[in-house]
């Protein structure tokens, strides 16, 4: 019951920032861009090594990591293609998700592409972009980074969206067990460090080649989310992973 209470009061929020969200705007600029300097700190000093190590990793443990962490991604994208109306895509996306649980092994191999199943990931922020959610505030999160506050709002919404989230984060407040936080914390640091392996050559030439940094991040991010929303393909920074 407290888990369906705390479901509607998340959905509340979300529909009231979904009425009040206006075009993205500077928010805090001046803290965020302090947030932003810390983050690239710390991408300097842990997370890009340990990316780096990652990398080094036999590519069959480095490309069963990746896909492992992308299948259990798939989860989240059915019940928000399901809001979309988007009934085809969430056939994809369960489809992709029994394959390669059952014959890529627990997801480590991709085993649906092979059988012409795309799979795109969908999240609740897409969903509300979708329908017609502006993203608001721009500000930088610690360690999380970019963000607008549609996405925020999101971001907490899909964990009570996401099946896996459900039976790891919240497994206490449905199912009265006690919770495997570290599981889901496991998966979705994997897939962190996956995404920032895979584009370790895209940051370090944004880098080098930006006048303003932040300037630079805030214009992909913003970029690649409108991208998602409208299922564009072929952009300019198509070279860029995306993070499941």
């Amino acid at each position: 019951m407290r888990f369906f209470k705390q479901f509607i009061i998340v959905i509340s929020i979300t529909l009231f920032f979904a009425l009040n969200a206006k075009a993205e705007k500077e928010c805090f600029e001046k803290l965020s861009r302090s947030i932003f300097k810390f983050n690239n700190e710390l991408d300097r000093l842990v997370i890009g090594p340990i990316a780096r190590g990652y990398n080094k990793l036999p590519t069959p443990i480095k490309s069963g990591a990746g896909n492992f962490s992308s299948n259990i991604a798939t989860l989240l994208s059915i019940p928000n293609k399901l809001i979309q109306k988007d009934l085809s895509g969430a056939a994809d996306s369960l489809g992709s998700f029994m394959i390669n649980s059952t014959v890529g092994v627990l997801g480590l191999a991709d085993v649906a592409s092979s059988y012409g199943i795309k799979d795109t990931k969908e999240d609740l922020s897409q969903t509300l972009g979708v329908y017609g959610v502006k993203n608001g505030c721009y500000y930088i999160l610690p360690v999380l980074g970019p963000t607008t506050l549609r996405d925020t709002v999101a971001m907490v919404g899909d964990t009570y969206l996401d099946p896996f989230a459900t039976m790891t984060w919240r497994q206490k407040e449905v199912l009265s067990e006690k919770g495997k936080k570290r599981e889901y914390i496991a998966v979705k640091g994997t897939a962190a460090i996956d995404f920032r392996g895979d584009n370790e050559k895209n940051i370090q030439s944004l880098k080098k080649n930006s006048i303003d940094l932040y300037a630079a991040t805030k214009s992909l991010y913003l970029q690649n989310k409108d991208s998602k929303i409208k299922n564009i393909s072929g952009t300019t920074d198509d070279n860029w992973k995306d993070l499941d």
